[in-house]
């Protein structure tokens, strides 16, 4: 008789979601965390439409809301003076017309209480998998380090769930394919005025772009650079890279002090990759651990969530019957193959244009007459936000309460 039902790898938003979904429907789920907490900065902020939706229909919207948030009903973007708008979600079918800007972790901590008042439903924190337990080819359960020692979960099916960085699918020895990325990401904090004009996309100027996501009092700031090129900008000095921070966006020249040490500095190694095959017997993979996302589009989050309903809708009743098959696995990869891909292209193409447009030309920046003209396309503000509100194959909820 295995420990559980199904144990998760990992406390993202597709873990969390997926266990919630599953115990609230009687699948009992132990869900392997291996932080302490859920506070990491640095993670993705944006819950899209579509991921709003799925909150709707587990009726924890209004609660979702209550936390401190802001809206972005518009998306856009700034070459130097050049302003423009993107995407726009005003006209979207959903019951929220907006991204919301929300810390992960408070996403998660509401998640998470959620969840806890399903008895199916059993989080352990500080455990941390470091490898799969086997029966012959089959999978059949997770060995983790915690501070009291190693211990080990078996379980009816392993879900990974552990970002891009999968124990589980190294474990597994899953096969990835990798699709090269030209950038890296540098993460810190800068504080923020009620003045400051909004431009969460970025400001693009000097052959830079500096991302810039509202978190009220301050901003989660993101510098686009060339991948591998983080040991010089250190070598250059903190005071270079204030003045490269000041040159993009003139209206923090004020508050660049406040990057005072390299430690304030994260680099995101920015990775586009997934899985050929998404599973194994007794395992399965979704989320970020399946595709790896680059932050364009801010779609990671959403992907993950995605993956958690579809994920719940396929299995939770094989589940409950002790009757899942390797076929139902691939079924379920079918169907999120398609959204994974083709935003995985889509952001390809995006950095791509990301180098002619921006390191291409390291003077004052000035918008490519292609955007320019790609923006009076009527409607194009309106399906761009179809595109990045809703996704490809938007998944609702189809499991009930228990």
């Amino acid at each position: 008789m295995p420990d559980t039902t199904c144990c998760i790898v990992g406390g993202g938003p597709a873990g969390v979601m997926t266990g919630y979904l599953l115990a609230r429907s009687g699948v009992r789920v132990v869900v392997l965390e291996k932080h302490k907490d859920f506070f990491r900065d640095f993670r993705g902020d944006t819950v899209h439409p579509s991921t709003l939706d799925v909150f709707y229909e587990l009726g924890l919207l209004d609660g979702l809301l209550k936390i401190p948030h802001q809206e972005m009903s518009t998306v856009g973007g700034r070459f130097s003076n050049y302003a423009f708008t993107a995407a726009d979600f005003r006209h979207l079918p959903t019951h929220c017309r907006f991204i919301a800007l929300m810390p992960q972790w408070d996403l998660l901590n509401f998640l998470a209480e959620h969840a806890k008042q399903f008895p199916a439903f059993d989080l352990r924190m500080e455990h941390e998998a470091t490898g799969l337990l086997r029966d012959g080819g089959r999978i059949t359960g997770v060995e983790a380090r915690t501070p009291s020692g190693t211990v080990r979960t078996t379980a009816d099916l392993v879900i990974g769930c552990d970002g891009r960085h999968s124990v589980t699918r190294q474990a597994a020895q899953m096969e990835v394919i990798e699709i090269g990325v030209p950038i890296d990401a540098l993460w810190f904090r800068i504080s923020r005025k009620a003045t400051d004009p909004e431009a969460s996309l970025g400001n693009i100027n000097y052959g830079k772009a500096l991302i810039l996501i509202n978190r009220s009092t301050y901003f989660q700031a993101g510098l686009i650079i060339r991948k591998g090129s983080f040991d010089q900008l250190r070598q250059n000095g903190l005071a270079a890279f204030q003045q490269e921070i000041a040159g993009i966006a003139p209206f923090l020249n004020d508050r660049v002090p406040e990057v005072n040490d390299w430690e304030q500095v994260k680099l995101l190694s920015i990775q586009i990759n997934r899985l050929k095959q998404w599973h194994r017997p007794g395992l399965l993979c979704i989320g970020d651990a399946a595709h790896a996302m680059s932050p364009a589009g801010g779609v990671g989050i959403n992907l993950a969530i995605q993956d958690a309903v579809a994920t719940a809708n396929l299995l939770t009743k094989p589940l409950l019957e002790g009757t899942v098959t390797e076929e139902l696995l691939a079924r379920l990869q079918k169907r999120r193959e398609l959204p994974a891909r083709v935003t995985q292209s889509v952001q390809a193409a995006a950095h791509k244009a990301m180098i002619a447009a921006i390191f291409d030309h390291p003077g004052p920046a000035r918008a490519p007459l292609k955007l320019k003209l790609a923006l009076k396309i009527p409607g194009i503000q309106r399906l761009l936000g179809r595109l990045v509100g809703m996704g490809i194959l938007p998944e609702h909820v189809q499991t009930v309460p228990q």
